[in-house]
């Protein structure tokens, strides 16, 4: 196996630095001879940490959807990879059971998610993510996806556009921005769109926080359909699990994290209401316990030595036998 660990530098060699890292470890209980799914690759620092931790027998099955990441952990890890303890596949975490399956690693003790963006996502200018890079507005994950951001800002009505930036953004100017941005689009590149998003506003009025950063967060969600498809992993989490397995989530924002925290309080619930009149209900035998009753957030020390970390909220959820 690979000697880089992910301590201040990640495992091939770039800048990043795995969040909660010794949280996600301890949460995931991680020992000798487990088998994990991290099912959001990345940079790879969960990973090494998790075939450190488990050695000298236990195994990782890592997936990303931006094969990108799948060649740069697969180039550092390739001792690892050769001595059959990493598994490497293109594919998001919606298709974790298939995956799993096609590999032959299930049931497993452990399971993954690490939300949202990675850092050399934001850092790559033309894969678009980020507006303070400029590079054509794509934000795929996949770059073999249909979608791009360019095709929804420069195709969709405005109405459309406005529900999309104030459902996945949660931006209260969301009609003022839509407006503005299809009478002056066509838009090719994150600057060009940066640049009108600002104008649309008003400029930036002594905030912190750029005008574009909420537009540019709804445009990369609806592009790699990241709500939908955590709703569709979640469930397969639960039926890939060992019993007393446990599954960590590191979201980045609430609409993940609201996702995250009230299907872990149904699945750990052992009532289910109506879902129509909440007049009644059944009862159900819980598959899930519950070990982070409130999320784990990183400290000040970490926030300070990576200030992407400051939103990370990590749950953590035990399956029941």
């Amino acid at each position: 196996m690979s000697d880089r660990l992910p301590t201040a530098a990640d495992p091939a060699g770039a800048s990043h630095v795995p969040v909660m890292l010794e949280q996600v470890v301890a949460g995931l209980q991680v020992r000798s001879g487990v088998w994990v799914i991290d099912g959001t690759l990345g940079g790879g620092g969960h990973t090494v940490a998790i075939l450190e931790r488990s050695a000298p027998d236990g195994r990782v099955l890592g997936l990303d959807a931006d094969p990108a990441a799948i060649r740069r952990v697969a180039q550092a890890q390739a001792d690892a990879i050769a001595a059959d303890r990493l598994v490497l596949v293109q594919a998001n975490f919606s298709q974790l059971e298939a995956v799993a399956a096609a590999q032959d690693f299930v049931p497993v003790d452990g399971i993954l998610l690490d939300l949202g963006v990675s850092t050399f996502q934001l850092e790559t200018p033309e894969r678009g993510f980020s507006f303070q890079h400029g590079g054509p507005l794509d934000m795929r994950f996949d770059p073999e996806q249909p979608i791009s951001a360019a095709d929804i800002v420069n195709e969709w009505d405005e109405v459309a556009l406005a529900d999309l930036i104030f459902r996945y953004g949660e931006e209260p100017k969301s009609r003022r921005i839509a407006r503005y941005l299809v009478q002056r689009r066509p838009f090719s590149t994150t600057s060009e769109l940066a640049d009108a998003i600002e104008r649309a506003v008003g400029g930036r009025r002594g905030s912190r926080i750029h005008p574009a950063t909420r537009t540019f967060q709804a445009l990369r969600i609806a592009v790699n359909q990241e709500l939908q498809r955590l709703e569709q992993a979640l469930p397969q989490c639960v039926r890939l699990l060992r019993p007393g397995g446990r599954l960590a989530i590191i979201s980045f924002h609430s609409l993940e994290d609201r996702i995250v925290k009230q299907w872990m309080q149904r699945e750990a619930s052992a009532y289910v209401p109506d879902p129509t009149t909440y007049q009644g209900g059944y009862e159900r035998q819980p598959t899930l316990w519950i070990i982070t009753r409130k999320p784990v957030q990183p400290d000040e020390a970490e926030i300070a030595r990576n200030p992407r970390s400051r939103s990370a909220k990590l749950r953590v959820a035990e399956k029941l036998a």
